[in-house]
């Protein structure tokens, strides 16, 4: 697909054209070129993003990562900043937003048309790849009753509770 239907495809799935949109956008283009992807079709392709802003769509609609899928992770600290990995090859890299300093009628035309080096700061990524999704059972937590994935129940007082009902140890912080 070329950029320009690469683009329209973003925007048709976000909803509206807008600044944060193209921050993902770009970053999923980026991210294509130095790490040789494309559209994931299984998890191939894993995003970490650092925030839960407008771009994450772009690179759920141009790279194929999805929550359902296991291959878009949160790792929110509230930046611009968008870890990917090919399984293919293993390799990795992290993008981050430069600070931009022009002004908000011109970021858009700004964020696609300038070239990504100006755009990000391209590191190595400080974690290691998340694991493949897994497929979990559930069990019914003992107060409410709602289904709850085992990895989310806790043992309290001789029952499994979920994290809604669960009463944690806060004694000691």
């Amino acid at each position: 697909m070329e950029k320009n239907q690469l683009w329209e495809k973003a925007a048709a799935f976000h909803g509206h054209v807008c600044g944060g949109l193209a921050i993902g956008y770009r970053a999923a283009l980026y991210a294509m070129e130095l790490l040789e992807l494309d559209f994931s079709e299984d998890e191939e392709v894993v995003c970490v993003t650092e925030n839960d802003a407008c771009g994450v769509d772009a690179i759920q609609s141009i790279l194929g990562c999805s929550v359902g899928k296991g291959n878009l992770l949160f790792r929110l600290r509230g930046k611009q900043v968008f870890s990917f990995f090919n399984r293919k090859t293993g390799k990795s890299v992290r993008l981050s937003l430069k600070p931009l300093e022009i002004p908000h009628e011109e970021k858009l035309e700004f964020l696609l048309k300038s070239s990504a080096q100006e755009l990000f700061d391209v590191g190595e990524v400080s974690f290691q790849l998340p694991e493949q999704a897994r497929i979990f059972s559930s069990q019914p937590c003992a107060k409410c009753g709602e289904l709850t994935a085992e990895p989310y129940l806790h043992l309290e007082n001789g029952i499994y509770l979920c994290p809604d009902c669960w009463h944690p140890y806060k004694r000691f912080l």
